[in-house]
């Protein structure tokens, strides 16, 4: 009867991270998800320029683990809508949309589609 042998081994979780924006890239080999926290920091020592806190958390998955990514992402969120209700875009946002939109019909501002942490 052969032995059994025995692993011992530690996992890394890592550290949790809040994702306040994510941005997606490709080539022919990987896909790039790039989440990215940024926090504006109220720092006494900077008195004349903010302070902004950027963080990233890089995944660089083939175009197949893309996929499946893609398709597990669907079927949780399709699972969380039947247990608490259809996701919808939270109201704040839709009036930021609504005015970003005003003012992108004026010619003289300048165009944006996110807020700005730099000012």
């Amino acid at each position: 009867m052969p032995e059994k042998k025995q692993i011992n081994m530690s996992i890394d979780n890592g550290a949790e991270f809040f994702a306040h924006e994510t941005s997606v890239n490709f080539n022919p080999t990987q896909f790039v998800l790039d989440f990215r926290c940024i926090t504006p920091r109220i720092d006494p020592r900077t008195k004349e320029v903010p302070l902004v806190a950027l963080k990233h958390n890089v995944i660089m998955v083939d175009p197949w683990h893309a996929k499946e990514i893609m398709r597990i992402l669907g079927n949780a969120v399709g699972q969380y809508e039947k247990q608490f209700g259809k996701i919808e875009q939270p109201k704040a946002v839709k009036k930021y949309l609504k005015e970003a939109k005003k003012l992108q019909k004026e010619p003289s501002v300048q165009k944006t589609q996110t807020p700005s942490y730099l000012g």
